[in-house]
């Protein structure tokens, strides 16, 4: 009886002992899962939420307008992703008028996007006590430029949150052979240009493309770009191109964005000031002061006009280059 007794007790042990065993393995391996869980949550890549930025044409080195431009699409949108300056930032290429765009920015750099891109315009050649550049003269006001920008040439292109942005821009300005407004894009820049569409190349994703002068306008005598059918020519490739020009200065409206060449090109406005074509002349209006405001998701891009002295939204225009 007393050796039943023992017996017994000695498997009520070891079935304590087992059941210990089994409770501390099940409670390590939930405390494992529960480690892991926390893991993938800390390392799962946040969701997009699409992308925004603002695209200002012809400054002309009027820091009040470029202030007040600054400041009410912060009001628009806090957290910008880019903000795209499109040429003509300064009236003449001289040192003090890009100091003072320089000092604008600065004084609201708490107000910008991290990404600021300044591409160069028919004005950033210029030079009112000078006559026609000289091939110096245009390697001087080119040089000017870049240390404004940042950039080592006249056409670069970046990536925001998985999109292109590609900036060309004319190599030369107000010479003899070229004008005094007219765009020049060598063969070596419309090469870098076929290589940079096609890098990375999503069929129905937005490209974005920018340059100061326009491919068409309504204005007589004002041709644009030199190029013009090349360029054409190669954007055509890619339907998910979304040019932006300025240049012209007309007023902001939808009509300005022309879709199905088969790509978009879309008209930036002027901050300084607005222009009337009359046949050959034209008449300024600098009370006005307009730009572009853009969002993204996906393959919708919507393109909104603004007008920086209402405060005011123009027009709200949606694109879709889904793939077919």
């Amino acid at each position: 009886m007393k050796r039943l007794k023992i017996t017994t007790l000695m498997v009520v042990l070891i079935a304590i002992v087992i059941s210990s065993a089994v409770y501390i393995k099940g409670t390590a391996s939930k405390s494992d899962n529960s480690k892991k869980n926390e893991s993938t949550a800390t390392t799962k890549v946040p969701e997009d939420h699409g992308l925004t930025f603002s695209v200002l044409g012809d400054v002309h080195g009027n820091a009040a307008k470029l202030d007040n431009a600054i400041n009410d699409l912060h009001g628009v949108k806090e957290n910008m992703d880019a903000m795209i300056l499109n040429g003509d930032n300064v009236d003449q290429g001289l040192k003090n008028q890009y100091d003072v765009i320089k000092n604008t920015l600065n004084k609201d750099r708490e107000l910008l996007p991290k990404t600021i891109i300044k591409n160069i315009g028919n004005h950033d050649y210029f030079d009112y006590q000078r006559g026609p550049n000289k091939p110096e003269d245009v390697e001087r006001f080119k040089n000017m430029y870049l240390d404004f920008a940042g950039e080592k040439s006249v056409y670069h292109d970046t990536w925001i949150k998985g999109y292109h942005f590609i900036s060309l821009g004319s190599e030369s300005g107000n010479t003899k052979e070229l004008g005094a407004v007219n765009a020049f894009l060598s063969q070596k820049q419309l090469d870098w240009l076929k290589e940079k569409l096609a890098e990375k190349h999503e069929k129905g994703k937005p490209i974005f493309v920018f340059l100061h002068q326009h491919l068409s306008t309504s204005i007589k005598g004002w041709m644009g770009v030199e190029q013009r059918r090349e360029l054409n020519k190669i954007l055509s490739s890619y339907p998910e191109v979304i040019l932006f020009t300025s240049h012209t200065h007309v007023l902001l409206s939808v009509d300005n964005i022309k879709q199905n060449q088969p790509f978009t090109t879309a008209h930036t406005g002027a901050v300084s000031y607005a222009i009337l074509p009359e046949d050959y002349k034209i008449k300024r209006l600098y009370d006005e002061s307009q730009g572009l405001y853009v969002e993204v998701q996906g393959n919708k891009t919507t393109i909104k006009g603004r007008d920086f002295v209402k405060k005011s939204w123009i027009f709200s225009k949606e694109i879709s280059s889904a793939s077919e």
